[in-house]
Order: structure tokens, then C-alpha cells, then sequence
């Protein structure tokens, strides 16, 4: 239960009990991030029935605030570190650290931010009511992610984030919950994909980064619900 009230502390805004936790709470909680997800696809799915009484855009506008709100855009705010990084590194690796270190905005995160927030916007426009509690489970199988990365990518700060859970995460935490995706993909196949589309990501970041950082997490897991909404949007196409 601390783990719980850890890692929802730290996913969501949602209020918490207070409870002493260390860096090793910390770290472990990082096992419950997808019973997190789910917390927050529930809000994000009940949202969005709710809007979508009045029209369509009203119900994907209402997804996309509670996400935003549900959040408190932590992985958005990963996503516009991790771009500007990229954009000013240039392959220098020491800089691409610096940059994503600056807490400071510049033009490439605004760029990721501002497409990240209208693809989701216009991907939960594009899904039909029956596929609400297909997202509300979205949150919950791109959270696997953080689990995937701790253990096959290494940490590019040593005394951060990436570090930490690097350490917590055992491989059967990782295993089971992928099985437990590939298990919800019998009833919602597009989250079949969510493995995939996370080991997609691992390459990619292992290629451009070398590594992991907090922010690389909070952007990959971003990356992923957009990639699980695509896929949703496509399996529903008539």
C-alpha cells in the first residue's frame, strides 16, 4: 500500500496520505506505475463519457484537460526536455544532458508540446464511445514502459531518477506486466501492441541517448499513449 500511495504521489496530482517515504520507496514504487496508469485512464475515460454527451470535441477536450490535469504534465514536461535536448545537442551527449537539465523552455519543446497535446486531441476526437474503456486502459500499459527501460537501458545520471529504478525493478515485475498487456490485448488488441511500441522506443533512445534519464521515462511514456491511441483509432476504422 505505500508503494501505491508512493507512486500515485508521484504520477498524479490526486490527494495522498502523507507517509515517510525514501529513495528506496521511491524506487520500488516504480513496480506499481501501471496500477497508476490506471488511476489515471479511469479519470481521463470518465472525463471524456461525460464530454462527449454534449459532442464529440467536447468529450476528447474534456479527456485531454483531465489527462493534462490528472498528471500534472510530468511526462509532458519529460517530453519538452527531452526535445529540446535533441535539437540542441547536435550528437553531443554532454550538452544533451545540459539542455535537458535546464529547467528552462526553448522552441523545440514547445514544438513536441503543442503537436503532442493536438495529436492526442485529434486521436481521441477519432474514437467512437465503445472505445472509452479502451483508453482508460492506455495510461495504465504505456506505465509498463518505465519497467522495460530501468532494466535494458542504462542510466545516463548516475544519481538520478533512471538510477534508482534501475535498481528496483526486477525482470518479473517487467515480465508480468507485459503478459499482463498481451493478456488485455485478447479483449483490446490494439494494447497487444504496447510491448512493441515500448521496445520500439528502448532501441530508438539506446541509439539517439545511450541511455535513460527521469525525463527520457516521462517522455517515452508520453510517446507511448499517443502510440496506443493510433493504434486504437486504426483498429476501429470501419
Amino acid at each position: 500500500m505505500k508503494a501505491l500511495i508512493v507512486a500515485l504521489g508521484f504520477l498524479t496530482r490526486l490527494p495522498m496520505p502523507r507517509v515517510e517515504a525514501d529513495e528506496a520507496d521511491f524506487a520500488r514504487a516504480i513496480r506499481l506505475y501501471p496500477v497508476a496508469g490506471l488511476v489515471i485512464g479511469i479519470i481521463v475515460a470518465g472525463a471524456g463519457w461525460l464530454g462527449v454527451r454534449i459532442d464529440p470535441w467536447t468529450g476528447a477536450l474534456a479527456a485531454l484537460v483531465a489527462w493534462v490535469w490528472a498528471t500534472g504534465a510530468l511526462h509532458l514536461d519529460g517530453l519538452a526536455d527531452l526535445s529540446d535536448g535533441l535539437g540542441a545537442a547536435h550528437g553531443d551527449r554532454s550538452r544533451l544532458l545540459a539542455v535537458m537539465a535546464d529547467p528552462h523552455i526553448g522552441s523545440f519543446g514547445v514544438v513536441a508540446l503543442a503537436m503532442q497535446l493536438l495529436a492526442k486531441l485529434v486521436l481521441l476526437h477519432a474514437l467512437p464511445p465503445k472505445a472509452w474503456p479502451m483508453v482508460a486502459l492506455i495510461p495504465a500499459a504505456a506505465r509498463i514502459g518505465p519497467l522495460v527501460w530501468a532494466r535494458l537501458l542504462t542510466p545516463l545520471r548516475p544519481g538520478g531518477l533512471g538510477a534508482m529504478v534501475a535498481r528496483a525493478v526486477r525482470p518479473a515485475d517487467m515480465i508480468g506486466w507485459i503478459l499482463a498487456a498481451l493478456a488485455l490485448g485478447l479483449f483490446y488488441p490494439p494494447l497487444a501492441t504496447a510491448p512493441l511500441v515500448i521496445l520500439a522506443l528502448s532501441l530508438w533512445f539506446r541509439r539517439k541517448l545511450g541511455g535513460v534519464t527521469g525525463d527520457v521515462h516521462g517522455a517515452g511514456i508520453e510517446l507511448t499513449e499517443t502510440a496506443l491511441l493510433l493504434a486504437a483509432v486504426l483498429y476501429v476504422l470501419p
